[in-house]
């Protein structure tokens, strides 16, 4: 008879309560300013902080030769006017690339957060937070329709499928109406939300799936515990791919909308 391995880690396996941490001011735990003040709320403004502090410093006196700041600092921002703003909005795209340029490096600093030691968690894994971004973006794109073409103008804009024929509109408007005006913010924010919970899910599964296996009774499965760890480092780099994809991806939708507003056709 095979004895049955005790696995200790896996009593307790990882879920939803991974996402939720303590308050990091004594006394709250309980309150509710509980949430005010956790790990996620402190990367984030670390992120912020970041942000503007590598912007200020990069180009508070900028030089005909760049140093090593102020050449990452353009290149970050020329990638994104020239291969965003530009490409995607056209020539009015300039203008937005300052800020699509901060959403960018917001979101990508805050994605990394999820593979840095000791922090190991993304503030996108909470849904609030993308949502937030996504209802910036939303504003904006419907801010800057409603300036260009009244709000009338805009709502039919942006519901009117040209072209098509006069029998179908009944049928196009709600949908084009639900689709581009409401899901939108929803979608995107869910999109950059969903990757990088599940991310921190299969990275949990890993390395706590390593730590149950050694610590099971049968020598035969120890050596596997080697395998899941060495599943946790690949699945590192795969996810440090998907947390940039998942910054430039949330920026272009961005764009992306932001054209569809100021867009002569829809």
């Amino acid at each position: 008879m095979i004895e049955q391995p005790t696995v200790l880690a896996a009593e307790f396996p990882p879920g939803v309560d991974a996402f939720d941490f303590r308050s990091l001011i004594p006394g709250l735990d309980g309150t509710a300013w509980a949430a005010a003040f956790t790990k996620i709320t402190l990367l984030l403004w670390i992120a912020a902080a970041l942000v503007m502090i590598f912007f200020l410093v990069t180009y508070r006196s900028p030089k005909l030769v760049p140093t090593k700041g102020q050449w990452l600092a353009e290149s970050v921002y020329g990638m994104v006017r020239d291969n965003i703003a530009r490409d995607v909005i056209g020539k009015d795209g300039v203008r937005f690339a300052p800020y699509l340029t901060v959403l960018f490096c917001f979101i990508l600093l805050n994605n990394l957060w999820g593979i840095v030691p000791f922090a190991q968690i993304s503030p996108m894994s909470h849904i609030a937070f993308p949502m937030v971004l996504a209802v910036i973006s939303w504003l904006m794109y419907i801010g800057h329709g409603i300036a260009k073409w009244g709000f009338v103008g805009y709502i039919k804009h942006s519901c009117w499928v040209s072209g098509a024929p006069l029998w179908v509109q009944p049928i196009l408007v709600p949908i084009e109406f639900v689709s581009n005006l409401i899901l939108r913010p929803v979608t995107l924010a869910v999109r950059l939300f969903a990757n990088m919970f599940a991310g921190h899910m299969i990275l949990l599964v890993f390395v706590l799936g390593g730590v149950a296996l050694f610590q099971a009774d049968s020598l035969f499965i120890k050596p596997i515990a080697v395998l899941s760890w060495g599943m946790a480092i690949v699945m590192t780099f795969f996810e440090f791919g998907i947390m940039i994809l998942q910054a430039y991806v949330f920026t272009l939708l961005s764009a992306t909308y932001l054209q569809h507003s100021l867009a002569e056709s829809h």
